[in-house]
């Protein structure tokens, strides 16, 4: 039982636990999950930190597309965004790279979720582990993470 499934339980969270065998060799863990899992790329959505002048925000987006990483800064109203170092996202988060949840991180970070979320009933993110996934409406996300939807 993972922080992340912990949390939607407290929060009596409509959701669903999908496992899959994590190839170690995999390069994209979201593409991975959807294709293991046999569910829509576009659906499957990574998190992902990102450090937009200095400070850690949380990028959700679909495993289909890559952070738009000017687009996150202006959204953020920063000037420039980078992609967090491993070892400072998995210290600030609590997770291990590939296994990083939205949901119940060690500190609670500025989280955008991708308007793209907004076409699905339901979307697919990690639940706090390699190989482990959830299905939960896009609404829960953004209630659950005091997130807001925005396109980068």
């Amino acid at each position: 039982m993972t922080p992340a499934i912990k949390l939607l339980e407290k929060n009596k969270i409509i959701f669903e636990i999908l496992k899959f065998e994590h190839d170690a060799n995999s390069p994209s863990f979201a593409a991975e999950a959807a294709e293991k899992l046999n569910l829509n790329a576009a659906q499957v959505f990574k998190t992902l930190l990102v450090d937009v002048d200095g400070e850690l925000n949380v990028a959700i987006l679909p495993a289909t597309r890559q952070v738009d990483l000017k687009a996150f800064a202006k959204v953020c109203k920063g000037k420039k965004a980078i992609l967090a170092d491993a070892k400072k996202a998995q210290n600030t988060t609590g997770y291990l790279i590939g296994g990083i949840s939205p949901f119940a991180q060690k500190k609670r970070l500025n989280t955008l979720l991708h308007s793209d979320a907004q076409q699905f009933e339901r979307i697919y993110v990690s639940a706090g582990k390699r190989g482990l996934e959830v299905a939960v409406a896009p609404s829960d996300c953004i209630s659950l993470c005091n997130a807001a939807f925005a396109h980068f």
